[in-house]
This record gives structure tokens, C-alpha cells and sequence, in this order.
């Protein structure tokens, strides 16, 4: 069972995906789990020390999901034999466990939102976007197609064919009620991308 710390974890996070981290005050995150603003701070210094916890989990999760699904969770400078002996179906296993992380699992589905809603505002959350749903998992899927071609040629144009698609899902995702829909056309796209382009 959660302790409070987490509890108030978990609220500010649900409160920042539904109403913008600039807009939720730690009295407002007080307020939601019914405790006094002076219980929050016995926890975390400020709304900041939150976030950054938050932050910090994420980071966490994301190096735990790629050694679980054998795909390198470092830069591919410190890691090129890793890139290498990444198999695409590896690669299509993480996809699709990534995609059910970022939509489906409580915790990382609100961070995405909190990132989506506050991007276009704070220049720290716009990065944080890029970093974890645009031109990071791009760049990551350039680096690994690279390593999986023997020329590394096209290898850009690859990561933007490959990944493109499964960004745009996430938005379906949110915007349906028929979720299985959304998973079959990701799942469709995984298999052509792979006939199609891996050999």
C-alpha cells in the first residue's frame, strides 16, 4: 500500500496531467488528498522537489523498461556493441511496451499528459517533451537502425518511418474509446514496417 509520501506523489501528478503543473499549487495537492499544506512539506520541500521526484521516477522506469526488453539504455557512443546485437524484434517488443507504458500505465500515461499540456509554456517541460516522446525516441530509433544497417544510410529516414506512426497513435489513443483499435494499427504497422524494411 502507498505511504504518504507516494500519495502525494501520485496526486500531484494526476493533478498536473489534468490542469497543468504551472496551475496546481502544493494547497491545491493538499486540498486533493484532504491533509494541510504543512504535511506536504514534511515530504518534499516545494512543488519543485515533487516534480523532480517524478522526473527521477521516470528516469528509473525508462532504464528498467529497456533492460527488460533487451534494447541498450544508454547513448550509442558508450554503447555501440549493444546497438548492434539489437534484434527488430526486440526493437517492436519495446515498441509495443513502451506504447501500453505511455498510455495505459497510470504514472508514465500522466506524465505524458502533464508534458503535452505544459510544452508549449515552459521551456524545461518542452525539452522534457522532446526528450521523452519526439526527437529523443527518433534519434534513439536513428541510432539503432544505423547499427542494424550495414551503412548506416537512411538510417534517419528509417527511425522517422518507423516511430512517426506510433506518435500519431498515441493521440488516437487518447482521443478513442476503442482502445483495442488503436493497438491493432500499431501492431499492423510493427509487422509491415518489418516486412517491408527489415531483411
Amino acid at each position: 500500500m502507498p505511504d504518504t509520501k507516494e500519495h502525494i506523489l501520485l496526486a500531484a501528478l494526476r493533478l498536473f496531467a489534468r490542469d497543468g503543473y504551472e496551475a496546481v499549487s502544493v494547497s491545491a495537492i493538499a486540498g486533493e488528498l484532504g491533509m494541510t499544506k504543512s504535511a506536504v512539506y514534511k515530504h518534499y520541500k516545494n512543488k519543485r522537489d515533487i516534480f523532480d521526484s517524478i522526473v527521477a521516477r521516470m528516469n528509473r522506469m525508462d532504464n528498467d523498461y529497456a533492460k527488460e526488453y533487451g534494447v541498450p539504455e544508454g547513448p550509442v557512443e558508450q554503447m555501440a556493441d549493444a546497438y548492434r546485437a539489437t534484434s527488430f524484434q526486440n526493437i517492436a517488443a519495446y515498441t509495443e511496451a513502451q506504447f501500453l507504458y505511455w498510455t495505459e500505465n497510470e504514472f508514465s500515461s500522466n506524465f505524458r499528459k502533464m508534458l503535452t499540456l505544459e510544452q508549449y509554456r515552459n521551456k524545461e517541460m518542452s525539452e522534457l517533451y522532446r526528450n521523452y516522446l519526439s526527437a529523443g525516441p527518433l534519434h534513439y530509433m536513428t541510432d539503432l537502425f544505423g547499427q542494424m544497417t550495414r551503412s548506416g544510410e537512411n538510417a534517419s529516414m528509417l527511425a522517422l518511418s518507423f516511430y512517426a506512426p506510433v506518435f500519431m497513435l498515441y493521440r488516437m489513443y487518447d482521443e478513442t474509446e476503442n482502445k483495442e483499435d488503436v493497438l491493432a494499427m500499431l501492431r499492423t504497422h510493427l509487422a509491415s514496417f518489418a516486412e517491408e524494411n527489415i531483411k
